[in-house]
């Protein structure tokens, strides 16, 4: 697949590693010289210098024979403009655009974005991605990752293996043994910085990062199992009244009860404008999130979680830490900045977001072709967990699970069958019309490709 990336970010360049490592034909647009050498030298694909809106740019990049175009610079109108060039002039047949003004996402203007006006495949929003994916946190507390999948009746939790959890050094073959009535499978495990696929000999150690796909009706439970039951916030502060600050605190307001709300912003125009679109039971504070003063204000003492989401790495980093010294619970901190993540997790920071990995996961949904539903990056590049749906034709259908050849470091985690979630076996057989959640390591993307080329067409 030939695939030309607008922009050479955090978002872009991570996109641009993904797709490269699954030998597809890569080339990245930027205006910076610096950014388009980097992507030249550190990743293989081609990096290009100049304005990616620009039809002779395009044309140099091989828009006339391209796949597909993903505009994620920092502009929203250069991001649209390249996906009208890209139709208008080179018929490129999907173009994926970032949008980040409120302004041009609000469903009274729906129609700009048809295929006679501004002919943009797919948007993504950043700011509200990631408020997504905080809410959904905030409502499990005791897990760093929560990913609906198959319509909600299964879910990709992230969980931290504590020294109170009974899976300790148990084989993970005995997982079902132990607790017949929970359907989950461990996908991944993190363990000194290092990611692997488990087998059902491997065991949990203390202090591993363990991503697991388990029945919606199972989370609680499962949770629990790894030592980290924890209640829900009802006492919430949010330090940022940005975009995602703004977004996630209308999720809150419209599907959480019962949380009392407290905002801390910088500027007095935001604070003010926010506070005007929000209930009047959520307390809006113009002032610095690293004020002493303000942060007594707020209360965050007194608050089961703090989330940081300003627009400065370094402000989040140290507001979650004042918060959680003054007695705080739990910490999600918006970290832009991967350099960090070592750092970070030896401070007690509960749960760390990374906006370009969750953009990555949005866009890359929609890189994969067939019958793909999802798609979840996993660690820093090192896999990716899909959900597909199985078809007739396909030779996973033709067999038992242990029959069909799944490599080293791919597995069948779970199969949704209707409302029946399936923790399959060597002997499962997959129907048609099954929906399949699988985990590959980045470099057997590609393989996987190959095995289920006819039947779950992942890509």
């Amino acid at each position: 697949m030939k695939v030309i990336i607008c922009g050479a970010g955090q978002v872009g360049a991570s996109i641009a590693r993904h797709l490269a490592q699954e030998d597809n034909d890569v080339t990245v647009i930027d205006t910076s010289p610096e950014l388009a050498q980097r992507m030249d030298e550190s990743h293989d694909v081609r990096g290009m210098v100049g304005y990616a809106s620009h039809p002779d740019v395009l044309a140099r990049a091989g828009g006339r024979d391209a796949d597909m175009l993903i505009a994620v610079t920092h502009s929203d109108e250069v991001n649209m403009v390249a996906c009208q060039v890209a139709h208008s002039v080179f018929d490129i047949p999907v173009r994926v655009a970032r949008i980040r003004k409120h302004a041009y996402l609000r469903p009274e203007w729906s129609k700009l974005f048809a295929d006679a006006h501004m002919p943009i495949s797919v948007i993504i929003s950043p700011e509200i991605e990631i408020a997504r994916s905080i809410a959904r946190r905030l409502r499990s507390p005791g897990a760093f990752e929560m990913v609906p999948l198959a319509d909600g009746k299964v879910h990709l939790v992230g969980v931290h293996c504590t020294n109170s959890s009974p899976l300790l050094n148990t084989p993970l073959r005995r997982l079902t043994e132990m607790f017949p009535d929970v359907r989950a499978a461990v996908l991944a495990v993190f363990r000194d910085g290092n990611g692997f696929v488990p087998d059902g000999d491997d065991a949990l150690r203390l202090g591993d990062d363990v991503h697991l796909v388990c029945r919606t009706a199972d989370i609680v439970r499962v949770v629990g199992l790894f030592g980290n039951a924890e209640t829900p916030a009802r006492r919430l502060v949010i330090a940022g009244g940005g975009n995602v600050g703004f977004n996630l605190a209308q999720i809150v307001e419209r599907q959480m009860r019962g949380i009392s709300m407290k905002i801390i912003e910088a500027n007095a125009e935001q604070a003010e404008t926010i506070s005007q679109h929000l209930r009047s039971s959520t307390v809006v504070l113009n002032g610095d999130a690293l004020d002493h003063e303000i942060l007594e204000e707020a209360q965050v003492g007194r608050a089961e979680t703090v989330v940081a989401v300003t627009n400065d790495d370094e402000t989040n980093v140290f507001t979650s830490l004042l918060a959680k010294r003054a007695g705080c619970g739990r910490a999600i901190t918006l970290l832009n900045k991967t350099a960090y993540a070592p750092i970070i997790a030896g401070l007690g920071m509960n749960v760390v977001v990374n906006p370009a990995a969750v953009t990555v996961s949005s866009i890359l949904r929609h890189v994969r072709r067939g019958r793909v539903a999802a798609v979840q990056t996993i660690g820093d590049g090192f896999g990716e967990v899909v959900e597909a749906e199985a078809l007739e034709t396909s030779r996973a259908v033709s067999g038992p699970i242990g029959s069909i050849g799944l490599p080293d470091g791919m597995m069948i985690g779970a199969l949704v069958r209707g409302d029946e979630v399936i923790i399959p076996t060597g002997q499962t057989l997959i129907q048609p019309r099954d929906r399949v959640i699988v985990m590959a390591t980045a470099d057997l993307v590609r393989k996987v490709e190959r095995l289920f080329a006819v039947g779950l067409e992942f890509f």
